[in-house]
């Protein structure tokens, strides 16, 4: 069978890139290997976002009596939880597969491997096309300790599937997965325990911000541990789980009643048979230019599997990107601006250089904060921990970095990334208008803290 696209991979990355490709009028053939949608909506994204929204109102239940709610009770009944989670991605699963149909894109459900560079081979039959977007995104990596192995290890997919509530939880990897669960799990009533390698949580955060969600989250109840090594995990006569860290030179052991490995994710280039095609490729994933192509003409690799930024909303974009090459038409993609979150109660968000990633590349910067405790509308949502940090250069006054946690921190950097992107200054930014009360007020409060 032959097309003009053939995308090998079904997430984000690979279903829209298909649905934009089907819409300019190009035959497409899609190679759905597992679920329609992927990861980040069947195991990542979006069932996690409906067990965040959950512990955030359970938090806010737990605080009824500060909104004058006396004599409030409630009780959690978590197979009520996993329905709902199961209705939303089924709901969004069953409305990605009709946008299919309806753009004609010819859906094969299986993998499929590579024969040479324009053929690819699923179930004994052969698909050919010019071009051919690789889009299988990426599996949970796991730490190679003694015990790594065991039935009792869940990884971010398994723990989406359990049953019930754990008496205790230990954490192993402090990154956004981690801290996710983490605050998913301590409001749902877990006793839970994070150990992390680096001396921050999120590091790709700012340390502003991930010093500042470690002392909040510290004192919601969580035990975060950082600068600390995993050595092994174990089952005692208890049938408990202990992890043996060690940290500061001397070795500990954590006990629980169940564990999560949370230590990153690795590309999924399992089964391609990539040397068929010449495609080079390490362990690391397939490396591409800037343009998505791979060292062999006519072959583009999008989202988790070239390991660039692994973020659902990267994937569609570099999906566009490789669509845009594809059609020689230019774009204006600015993949160093990307907004990122995570869903912890309270949120984070940030868009934009880090104040590390300025001193390592020797960018003079102006920085300006502002705290959430002094937002009327935070105070009034009973939500007043937070804070906003924003990076501009010091020679244009560029916006060129933001970092928030707080009361929705998410949509706040993506207010940020949009700024970014329109090359605002410091001067520009302060004079525009910001509706009061909002949450938003933050970034200008921040921008008038700024010293000249």
């Amino acid at each position: 069978m032959n097309a003009d696209l053939i995308i090998i991979g079904a997430g984000p990355g690979g279903y829209e890139t298909a649905l934009k490709a089907a819409g300019q009028g190009k035959s497409v053939i899609l190679f759905n290997g597992g679920r329609l949608g992927g990861t980040c909506l069947n195991e990542g994204c979006i069932p996690t976002k409906c067990l965040c929204r959950d512990a955030e109102l359970i938090s806010q239940f737990k605080n009824g009596s500060e909104f004058g709610i006396d004599d409030f009770s409630f009780s959690v009944d978590f197979n009520k939880i996993i329905a709902r989670k199961k209705e939303v991605t089924d709901t969004l699963r069953q409305g990605v597969e009709s946008l299919l149909n309806r753009a004609k894109v010819t859906v094969v459900n299986t993998t499929a491997s590579f024969k040479d560079a324009k053929t690819v081979i699923a179930d004994g039959e052969e698909y050919t096309a010019e071009n051919i977007i690789i889009a299988t995104g990426s599996v949970s990596k796991s730490l190679p300790i003694p015990g790594h192995d065991l039935e009792c290890v869940m990884d971010s997919s398994r723990i989406l599937e359990i049953e019930y509530i754990p008496a205790s939880l230990t954490i192993i990897g402090g990154g956004v997965i981690g801290m996710e669960f983490a605050s998913i799990f301590s409001q749902l009533g877990s006793k839970v325990t994070v150990i992390e390698f680096m001396k921050q949580i999120l590091p790709p955060f700012d340390s502003d911000i991930a010093k500042r969600l470690k002392q909040t989250l510290s004192k919601k109840g969580i035990n975060i541990i950082t600068g600390a090594a995993a050595k092994e995990i174990r089952q005692n006569e208890f049938y408990e789980i202990e992890v043996v860290y060690d940290v500061k030179g001397k070795e500990e052991i954590v006990t629980s009643s169940d564990l999560l490995m949370a230590v990153g994710r690795t590309p999924n280039i399992k089964g391609l048979n990539l040397e068929a095609a010449g495609v080079n490729y390490s362990a690391k994933g397939i490396p591409v230019d800037d343009f998505m192509q791979t060292n062999v003409p006519g072959i583009y690799a999008i989202g988790d599997v070239n390991a660039r930024m692994m973020l659902a909303h990267v994937a569609t974009f570099q999906g566009d990107r490789a669509l845009n090459v594809i059609n020689r038409q230019p774009d204006k993609i600015n993949f160093g601006i990307v907004p990122s979150a995570v869903f912890t109660v309270p949120e984070c968000g940030m868009a934009g250089k880090t104040e590390e990633q300025c001193k390592s590349e020797n960018i003079e910067i102006k920085i300006g904060t502002s705290f959430f405790r002094a937002n009327g509308k935070a105070l009034a949502m009973g939500e007043p921990e937070g804070l906003c940090k924003l990076i501009f250069r010091k020679d244009n006054e560029q916006l060129i970095g933001a970092h928030i946690m707080g009361l929705e921190a998410a949509d706040l950097a993506q207010q940020c990334a949009d700024l970014m992107n329109r090359e605002t200054t410091l001067p520009e930014l302060k004079e525009i208008i910001f509706g009061h009360p909002t949450v938003s007020e933050v970034i200008l409060n921040a921008a008038h803290s700024v010293k000249s």
